[in-house]
């Protein structure tokens, strides 16, 4: 028999009925027991709704009242850092939304906190998690396809005037960045995972369309170890909407179309020589797991079972923190910029935008 782990769930806003989702979809692994939010109508109200036991407005008495093995972190981005931090030192493990944090200097602060409690704190990343990416890592670990030389990776969205009305969007302070940080960010972090490590970054940004302060549109190219190249779009001006990633092997091409999640269906596998059967039969993968938070939610509380650390924590969340820092000062000095060169004595080592942040947000 399982352990059934506790859960709670702060900030009962518009995404958090993926993760409510990714509970119904784990009954005999986790219970879900309270719901944390400061708009008290809006809590009760999810509560009453989802049949979540216990509300509050107040994470603190949550935490002391509720003891959670897990807590799910739904909340604007300025409040990550701080509610992450606080979970861990109650004995919690965390799984928060994206982005993280706000700059490598928050993600340093939650790792010693991690390293001082021995609680872990998970990114969303639930791209990484569907059987074909899962089987497109396994393709690229094993060299099956050859080395990867060229990859594309496009965040096409569309987000209105409307959207950026909530009053923490669209402001460095609040939102922590613009397209590439909140949006773009997802398959972004896939592109990355899947490909050997990225080496440098050159981008450009702008604010074409929205009445906002961060980006609505980037570009950047990336050089990887391996030599290879790869270019990131991301925009929230596209009206006809889509996902694309695109990979170039030397013996085959593999893309994913889709919007905010995949099935196997979304993919295409392209052969270099389609007579060559041994590179078609690759392209047999094993089960149909879509790209959802619960397919990530059952690989941490596996690794809370094993007492191991999960997935998309410490180096492997770090990483993607450190390419958004990266993209934002080249796109704000115009020069390409290295892994491993910002540092804690660069501006951008504690902001996206290269500002320390006025806001403290609770």
């Amino acid at each position: 028999m399982t352990e059934m782990y506790r859960t709670a769930i702060v900030g009962t806003g518009q995404s958090v009925a993926n993760h409510l989702s990714a509970v119904r979809a784990l009954p005999e692994d986790v219970e879900l027991v309270a719901a944390v939010d400061t708009d008290e109508t809006r809590v009760k109200a999810v509560c009453a709704e989802h049949n979540i036991p216990h509300w509050y407005t107040s994470v603190s008495a949550m935490l002391a009242a509720e003891h959670p093995d897990i807590v799910q972190i739904v909340t604007p981005p300025a409040t990550h850092t701080t509610l992450a931090i606080e979970c861990l030192e109650a004995g919690a493990w965390v799984y928060c939304e994206k982005p993280l944090c706000a700059s490598l200097a928050e993600f340093d602060r939650i790792a010693e906190a991690e390293q001082r409690t021995g609680r872990y704190v998970s990114t969303v990343f639930q791209w990484r998690f569907g059987s074909a990416a899962q089987h497109v890592k396994h393709l690229i670990n094993t060299q099956a396809l050859g080395r990867p030389l060229l990859g594309i990776c496009h965040t096409l969205w569309y987000r209105n005037e409307d959207y950026y009305r909530v009053p923490w969007r669209g402001k460095w302070a609040t939102e922590t960045g613009g397209v590439s940080a909140t949006l773009g960010i997802h398959l972004a972090d896939l592109f990355l995972w899947l490909l050997p490590e990225w080496r440098e970054v050159q981008a450009t940004a702008a604010t074409l369309d929205r009445n906002i302060e961060v980006e609505d549109v980037a570009l950047a190219t990336v050089q990887f170890e391996n030599g290879a190249l790869g270019s990131i779009v991301n925009s929230v001006l596209s009206p006809r909407q889509e996902s694309y990633l695109r990979l170039d092997f030397q013996q085959a091409t593999i893309e994913v179309k889709a919007l905010y999640r995949y099935t196997n269906d979304n993919w295409r596998f392209t052969p270099r020589d389609s007579a060559d059967s041994a590179i078609a039969d690759c392209w047999q993968i094993p089960n149909d797991i879509s790209s959802t938070h619960h397919a990530q939610l059952a690989e941490i509380l596996a690794a809370m079972a094993a007492g191991s650390r999960p997935p998309v924590s410490g180096l492997e969340a770090r990483r993607i923190v450190e390419f958004l820092a990266s993209l934002y000062k080249s796109a704000f000095t115009h020069q390409p910029v290295l892994r491993g060169s910002i540092t804690p004595d660069d501006p951008f080592y504690h902001a996206m935008n290269g500002i320390p942040r006025t806001v403290n947000l609770p």
